[in-house]
């Protein structure tokens, strides 16, 4: 398959190893499993918001950078560029990469928490899909208060595909988004963050994934 070309902006120019991988990852399994194997992005010199490219380059990844990769990727395979920002209450928002398969969605994305990863394309709505996240946003200090969709392709002066520089506006862009309110039980949040907080104290470091709806992960 040969390399595609700039000449086409919904076409970026690869290089042979980006294609390569891009060609190999021709789903959304495929492309969670691969961002789960990455090490996590801790940021440690400093923040980052790194691309496809620049993610390949350095082999580590946080949250929206892993929407950026699976977006670049899955749109090379026929997947519109689109991202699900979960919205919380400390700031600490999380996104992923959304699409839609036989009618329903499912995401691709990365996090440092087990119940924060991909879903399997299963809920009929975008709402259903963002009460997925609900019970295993909760860690402390989280929980998700709204949630949008945002189309990639609308940032025309963003290369939020192949920059070597960080692109913060995408960050910026999705912070002053208009989100949908997503109300949630206050009685079930303060005993979701109980169970949590028990866990966490018997188990330091162990992920947390006692969720009913664990086989919908991805």
């Amino acid at each position: 398959m040969p390399l595609l070309h700039r000449d086409d902006p919904n076409r970026p120019s690869f290089t042979r190893r980006e294609w390569n991988v891009i060609r190999r990852l021709n789903t959304p399994l495929k492309v969670q499993r691969y961002l789960r194997a990455l090490a996590y992005n801790w940021e440690s010199e400093g923040e980052t918001l790194r691309t496809f490219r620049e993610v390949l380059r350095h082999g580590k990844v946080h949250c929206l950078e892993a929407a950026l990769f699976a977006a670049t990727v899955l749109e090379q395979h026929g997947y519109p560029p689109l991202l699900l920002d979960l919205e919380s209450q400390d700031k600490l928002d999380h996104v992923l990469f959304l699409f839609k398969r036989r009618g329903c969605y499912g995401t691709v994305g990365r996090s440092r928490d087990a119940g924060l990863h991909g879903r399997k394309a299963a809920f009929r709505t975008v709402r259903d899909l963002a009460l997925s996240y609900v019970d295993p946003f909760i860690d402390g200090s989280g929980r998700i208060l709204a949630y949008a969709v945002f189309d990639l392709r609308s940032l025309q002066r963003c290369d939020w595909r192949l920059s070597a520089k960080n692109v913060l506006a995408v960050e910026k862009t999705l912070i002053h988004l208009p989100h949908r309110k997503l109300k949630t039980s206050d009685r079930k949040y303060m005993a979701s963050l109980k169970r949590f907080l028990d866990f966490r104290q018997k188990h330091p470091h162990r992920p947390a994934t006692y969720y009913p709806d664990r086989h919908l992960w991805m």
